[in-house]
């Protein structure tokens, strides 16, 4: 990424780059540092991981936008690549969608999803969802794009009507939601490999899917997305990656009173690195005194 380019210009030029844009969903900034330092070039923020890490809940659309907005805020100043923020259905009317773009975009965001399930919402993998018209939609939609003061910041319209009306009414939404501004369109749970293979070649505009652990979506590889033309591609699932990691390693702790040498422990200088302990080291050493320096560590070096 171009140090003086703004993470909203970097984030757009990568979704209309031939090449996938291949987003992991983070809940948190040590899953966001993590997929930083693996190479990846943009992450989503996943209301279901946010739900999850901070309240124990499902995605039932219990986060609220404070909740949601703080979270993703310290994400978004963690880690230096774009990121995308998950703002459900913008948590109101249109005019709640405009206090919500903004809230985002001041919290250093490079793009927003927003969605047309009826509020509260649930996860896109659910049982049980339902969607407002596709004109109140269109007004959400033209909301989000008049509220960025960033003309660059990504706004990413997605439609969940696949569950409740088929995939031609979620074409006909995403052709809309196109028309209406939206910089990206993101068609949740497409069942088959055909199914997203019409709404790339049907919807004028670039494409998102979501690969869900375990969802409704076939597993294609990123290759084979690619090159059906799709733009981007949400995978992994931090907290589904976290949940298990912890279980597994209170149940060794319990049973072995310790993790000591357990492979389940990322090192502790590796875990230092990660949080970028070593710049704040450098900063003691520049700016405290050597009185302060003695005082901590009983010499200045």
């Amino acid at each position: 990424m171009n140090e003086r380019e703004r993470k909203t210009t970097t984030l757009k030029r990568l979704i209309k780059d031939p090449a996938i844009l291949v987003v992991p969903r983070i809940h948190d900034c040590i899953s966001a540092l993590s997929a930083e330092k693996a190479g990846f070039k943009a992450v989503q923020v996943s209301g279901f991981g946010v739900a999850a890490a901070l309240l124990g809940k499902p995605d039932y659309g219990l986060l609220t936008y404070a909740e949601n907005l703080m979270m993703t805020r310290y994400i978004a100043a963690a880690v230096d690549i774009p990121v995308m923020a998950d703002a459900d259905t913008g948590y109101g009317n249109a005019l709640n969608v405009y206090r919500t773009v903004q809230g985002f975009e001041d919290a250093g965001v490079a793009g927003l999803n927003l969605e047309d399930q009826v509020y509260p919402k649930k996860c896109g993998h659910m049982e049980g969802k339902a969607v407002i018209s596709a004109e109140e939609m269109v007004q959400k939609i033209r909301a989000a794009v008049d509220a960025r003061r960033d003309p660059d910041l990504v706004i990413c319209a997605r439609t969940d009507a696949i569950a409740s009306f088929g995939i031609d009414e979620a074409i006909r939404r995403g052709k809309l939601y196109a028309e209406a501004g939206a910089d990206l369109i993101f068609v949740e749970a497409p069942t088959t490999r055909e199914m997203i293979e019409r709404v790339v070649r049907e919807i004028d505009a670039p494409v998102s899917i979501n690969i869900a652990l375990g969802g409704k979506t076939p597993p294609l590889t990123w290759d084979e997305l690619e090159k059906l033309g799709v733009a981007r591609v949400s995978v992994g699932g931090s907290y589904f990656v976290a949940g298990q990691a912890f279980k597994d390693a209170h149940e060794e702790l319990l049973a072995r009173q310790s993790l000591a040498g357990s492979k389940r422990i990322m090192p502790r200088p590796e875990f230092y690195d990660l949080v970028h302990m070593p710049f704040y080291q450098e900063l003691e050493q520049r700016y405290l005194s050597r009185e302060e320096l003695d005082a901590r560590y009983g010499h200045a070096s």
